[in-house]
């Protein structure tokens, strides 16, 4: 039988490539089987199996006894619908490549795939170039996952429960149809590669602010015209790739704005005044609200605002060579801001603060990537 990958040991490990065999499924059954019974007899374990490129419709049954302690299973350009019970024997497996097959239909992951030994053991799973249109429950389960690859597939949303899988460094969903990031991607604690390009998502929840591992954010080819000034508390992050965005290309000029409830207006005066106030001197309720006072951004403002603000984009300056369009919410549209200047003295001070404002997250972002 001839291989196109020659089968490769080493001291205390073993890989065995058969990718690209011109055979049928049952001389690789066979050929399988027999590979399992040699490492029954042989000191060391098959750690490693490379099954890409073989028109598989199913994986081999020899996988559910031949080979315990696998941890690399790579089924990538085959013909799978399925990834059968057989999957479920590989208590060790570690990582599992099964992109560019036909995934993604009921019954596409095996049933108890969550509560078998893999929800511990999976780091790495790449179900990319597949049908898949929404994120399969039973992978959200999977808590060890380090690495989820789901990329050019059919996804219309990101699933709420992404927040369940507290492992994961790097989270691959580019080319798909996704129109919105849920606000709990932000609970990635360990997120350090975030790939969303290639999809229809118009806006950014100021809640991914919080990745505070996160060191590559690729969002081009999508629908964005700004980022929410929170962005820039994201103190690792290297890499934020945008081109292929209708970004904003001049300040807005139109403010929108709801006046301020007469709470509001008297919350605000305390605030802004300085009034003293103690636990028994108003209701919970109040007490409550007026601790959920935000300052606005201008520094020659000194307001606040609680449920009432003006949106508006400001563009920073990263690098001295890119002007990235942030959100940001003033307390008025009678603040000081670039927009409600005419002068050129204005805008070029009002510049100079968006200059000043970037600076300390500047040197933190290596690349952006505009176009």
């Amino acid at each position: 039988m001839e291989e196109s990958g020659a089968a490769v040991a080493t001291a205390g490990e073993a890989e065995l490539n058969l990718s690209r065999l011109s055979v049928s499924l049952e001389t690789l059954e066979s050929e399988l089987e027999a590979r399992g019974e040699e490492r029954r007899g042989a000191r060391e374990a098959l750690l490693r199996l490379l099954l890409p490129h073989n028109r598989l419709v199913s994986l081999p049954r020899a996988l559910g006894s031949g080979f315990p302690h696998l941890q690399l299973l790579d089924v990538s350009g085959n013909a799978l619908t399925a990834l059968g019970p057989e999957l479920l024997a590989l208590r060790g497996l570690r990582t599992l490549l099964a992109k560019n097959n036909r995934l993604g239909g009921p019954g596409a992951l095996p049933k108890g795939l969550a509560q078998s030994p893999l929800c511990c053991s999976l780091q790495v799973l790449n179900l990319s170039g597949n049908c898949f249109q929404e994120v399969p429950t039973s992978l959200l389960e999977l808590r060890a996952l380090q690495t989820l690859s789901l990329g050019g597939n059919q996804l219309q949303s990101i699933p709420a429960e992404i927040e369940n899988l507290r492992s994961l460094e790097c989270l691959y969903l580019g080319g798909n149809f996704i129109k919105e990031i849920p606000p709990e991607l932000g609970n990635l604690p360990s997120l350090n590669y975030l790939v969303l390009c290639d999809n229809k998502i118009q806006s950014v929840p100021p809640q991914l602010s919080q990745l505070h591992s996160l060191r590559s954010l690729s969002l081009h080819n999508n629908l964005l015209t700004y980022l929410p000034r929170e962005i820039l508390n994201l103190i690792h992050l290297e890499e934020l790739s945008l081109r292929g965005n209708p970004l904003v290309v001049r300040f807005v000029r139109d403010l929108t704005y709801d006046p301020p409830t007469l709470l509001e207006l008297a919350a605000r005066t305390i605030k802004i005044r300085n009034i003293s106030y103690t636990p028994y001197d108003l209701p919970g309720n109040l007490l409550r609200y007026l601790s959920l006072a935000s300052n606005c951004p201008n520094p020659k403002c000194g307001g606040v605002y609680f449920d009432c603000c003006v949106r508006q984009i400001k563009f920073v300056d990263f690098c001295g060579k890119y002007r990235l369009p942030l959100m940001h919410y003033l307390c008025s549209p009678e603040c000081s801001s670039p927009c409600s200047s005419a002068s050129h003295s204005s805008t070029s001070q009002s510049e100079s603060d968006s200059e000043d404002e970037a600076s300390v997250a500047a040197h933190r972002m290596q690349k952006v990537l505009l176009g």
